[in-house]
């Protein structure tokens, strides 16, 4: 599965020298927490601490350090008229010089953040496909383009996506960790059917959700309680995905409206809900 992901490898490559801006207090009402933090090098950021006057006011006193070579001031900055934000909270900021020991953490404090990103599978690589993956690859997600057709693939050019080609998309249903999203949008209803079913029937998924109409919908449950006598499963999909209240079909209105849905489902996933559907279940 070759990754189209950019991450902090590549801006540790470009920007060898730069400080390390981290959130160490967080009192009331502020834009970020402290587990926040952000790279900043004479030319480029990467991360971000929350933004506004704030954020500027870090960036400065880190270039500041860079040009002159002495370290940088821990900042305690009230979020109030006086600096031209109205949060009401204060924060704390630490600075250090980048070495290739922080550059190590930094990048391992990364990849387990990005591993435990919720997985969202977009199985399908036509226009809504890649609008969809377009739209979700902004968001805190792992993003993973599924098709059985490489040149659908080849020619998606979403950034910050991985992809999978695969002569069996079910398999990467039943491979894919709980608390996943499974979107499907691919070239042929009866390859969204059955990878539909293969989603629907774990109970661990975060949101299901099919591309269709009101006749796919319904077609959709009559084929699950004839084929696999599993007419529950119905109750656990979403189709159309980006809901029906906007009635427009173009693919990236489509993408925008299931992003938010998709990212609402895979944000709020947790086990426990699982562990209280199956004890009602039992």
């Amino acid at each position: 599965m070759p990754a189209a992901r950019e991450d902090i490898r590549d801006f540790l490559r470009r920007e060898p020298g730069a400080i390390l801006v981290e959130v160490t207090g967080a009192a009331g009402s502020t834009p970020r927490d402290t587990d926040a933090w952000m790279l900043v090098s004479e030319r480029a950021i990467f991360a971000t601490i929350g933004g506004g006057q704030l954020e500027y006011m870090a960036i400065d006193q880190a270039r500041r350090a860079l040009r002159s070579g002495l370290a940088a001031e821990p900042m305690n900055v009230p979020l109030g008229p006086e600096i031209g934000q109205c949060c009401g909270g204060r924060v704390g900021l630490s600075f250090t010089a980048l070495n290739p020991v922080l550059a190590n953490d930094l990048i391992d404090r990364s990849d387990r953040e990005m591993a435990s990103r919720p997985h969202v599978y977009v199985f399908g690589a036509g226009h809504v496909g890649d609008a969809l993956a377009m739209a979700l690859s902004l968001a805190p997600l792992r993003v993973v383009l599924v098709d059985t057709r490489e040149d659908e693939l080849v020619a998606c050019t979403v950034p910050r996506i991985e992809t999978c080609l695969t002569a069996m998309p079910e398999a990467v249903v039943r491979d894919a960790p709980a608390g996943s999203s499974f979107v499907i949008l691919t070239h042929d209803h009866a390859l969204d059917f059955l990878i539909t079913a293969e989603a629907l029937r774990r109970e661990d998924a975060a949101y299901v959700g099919m591309i269709g109409s009101k006749t796919k919908r319904t077609t959709f449950r009559n084929w699950l309680a004839r084929e696999i006598d599993r007419p529950d499963l119905f109750s656990n999909l979403v189709c159309p995905i980006g809901g029906t209240t906007v009635k427009d079909k173009r693919p990236a209105v489509i993408a925008t409206l299931a992003a938010a849905e998709i990212m609402t489902a895979a944000l709020a996933w947790s086990p426990t809900r699982v562990d209280s559907r199956e004890a009602v279940s039992r």
